[in-house]
């Protein structure tokens, strides 16, 4: 019998995430008869809007399905804008059922949302939306891997890594050859494993090539709470100040300790703009020593304030927040 998968996509949801995922599965086929079944699933059965506009047509809404046997949520932007109570009981009746349950780009926030993911598990979102994770869930083990492939739960940070995620399904299901036979329809050298970077390499990033530059900015990335004095950087990597100093000057055209500052500005609105922790908060957790000094930074970055800059951006939207807004427009009608 073909294996049947099924794709809830969320309203802005991620296309490339979702085409990647799905079109592995069609060459699949192609190759060896029909080994899937895919089917489309929105939350009211109506067509879904992606990121970029593009709408696709659903097979059905949730509460006319409950014969998953593995389904994979799919977001984008604002995974929890339209998570409420009845879609997180839906998730938990196909958990209870044995159903494997996976997200895609963002679709981690959701199954997290839910309660459905543990301690145990090793979970991935798109980079971009990995602090915000971080930070909302802390006691869950997020990852900077492509890829997580547990007993139950299969996460993926979404783009071209849902074609190596399926790839790998494909491979340890129907053997190696059929997953190099599909990778090499999609013109792809080589299928990239679990492990490998999401992001673009230091090096790529920046355009450096010294090796301890490259080293002393993945200590800065890692340190973002709790920034390190340029002293201590020095220290890390076995250097002098002075050195250091030289280093960014010739090829950043930067200092150490301004090049750090625009690092934890830049995860800052990332924050501020996917999720909805209070701008204390955020302050707190990109190192900076007050919320005036951390507000004035920013101003002198972005050209705005964080509060103004998280009320153009739209920012995160809690589903508490949603639940309160739909409660106080109930009340208004019955008063009227």
């Amino acid at each position: 019998m073909p294996e049947e998968i099924s794709f809830l996509l969320l309203p802005g949801f991620s296309a490339i995430g979702f085409m990647s995922a799905v079109e592995p599965l069609r060459v699949a086929n192609r190759f060896q008869g029909e080994l899937y079944r895919w089917r489309i699933l929105s939350l009211d059965g109506a067509p879904v809007a992606a990121s970029n506009g593009i709408s696709i047509n659903a097979d059905a809404a949730i509460d006319e399905v409950s014969d998953v046997r593995m389904l994979f949520v799919v977001a984008g932007f604002e995974p929890l804008a339209c998570y409420t109570r009845e879609l997180a009981e839906w998730l938990k009746r196909l958990e209870r059922a044995g159903a494997t349950l996976g997200g895609i780009d963002t679709g981690s926030f959701v199954l997290a949302e839910a309660g459905l993911l543990g301690a145990a598990d090793n979970v991935t979102v798109h980079w971009e939306a990995l602090s915000a994770f971080r930070e909302r869930y802390p006691s869950l083990n997020a990852s900077q891997e492509l890829f997580e492939i547990g007993a139950r739960r299969i996460t993926c940070a979404g783009g071209t890594a849902s074609i190596d995620m399926m790839l790998d399904l494909i491979g340890r299901k129907h053997g190696a050859a059929l997953a190099s036979a599909v990778s090499e329809q999609f013109v792809v050298s080589r299928i990239r494993q679990r492990s490998d970077h999401q992001r673009m390499e230091i090096a790529a990033r920046y355009g450096v090539h010294n090796r301890k530059l490259i080293q002393v900015i993945g200590v800065m990335e890692q340190h973002m709470e709790e920034p390190l004095t340029p002293d201590r950087l020095a220290q890390e990597i076995g250097v002098t100040r002075r050195q250091l100093e030289r280093l960014f000057c010739a090829s950043l055209k930067d200092t150490p300790t301004h090049f750090y500052l625009q690092l934890r500005l830049s995860r800052a609105r990332e924050l501020l703009q996917q999720t909805d922790m209070s701008i204390m908060s955020i302050c707190v957790a990109c190192g900076f020593e007050s919320p005036s000094h951390f507000s004035r930074t920013y101003r002198a970055r972005f050209g705005a304030s964080p509060r103004s800059d998280r009320q153009v951006t739209g920012g995160f939207v809690s589903p508490k927040a949603l639940i309160n807004a739909h409660a106080a427009a109930l009340s208004q009608l019955r008063q009227q």
